[in-house]
């Protein structure tokens, strides 16, 4: 009937495109070791509801994920299997540190405990406290968000 519609044209930058797409679509892979990981399982129910934040998709295989959310301590037996399933993980991949076990190896100062996850893999986020809350974890993603938007292509590892 000759009637005409104003379709806008909205141009963005590839990179931001790209970066925009990877941070509202991480998906974590599953590894949660000690208690913190209770506290990750949480972070999902409807109280948090961690999927309005695109993270909900916890992986099983870490060839699908690339978010590797590190909950609780880590002994030094299980570092290797650590670092083999972070290589196994596709580029780009991120890694949050979640606890003070995870972090500094919290109460845990021997000989069995890594004092810190960042000796086997490098961290992007750290959430600190014993074990940090569901809201400590979100707050966390959201910080590796806005890092992922910031990021350009050639800035990854």
């Amino acid at each position: 009937m000759g009637v005409e519609q104003n379709l806008g044209v909205l141009t963005v930058p590839l990179n931001k495109a790209v970066n925009w797409a990877r941070s509202n679509s991480v998906w974590p892979a599953t590894f949660g070791l000690a208690c913190c990981a209770i506290e990750m399982m949480g972070s999902t129910n409807s109280r948090y509801d961690l999927a309005r934040f695109g993270s909900e998709a916890f992986r099983a295989s870490p060839r699908q994920a690339d978010l590797m959310i590190v909950a609780g301590r880590v002994s030094k037996k299980m570092a290797p299997v650590l670092r083999q399933i972070y290589d196994q993980m596709p580029e780009p991949k991120w890694v949050i540190s979640m606890g003070d076990c995870a972090s500094c190896g919290g109460v845990f100062n021997n000989y069995a405990i890594l004092q810190g996850v960042d000796q086997i893999v490098p961290v992007d986020i750290y959430v600190p406290g014993c074990p940090p809350n569901p809201d400590a974890l979100i707050y966390g993603i959201n910080q590796l968000q806005k890092k992922i938007q910031r990021e350009h292509f050639s800035d990854r590892r």
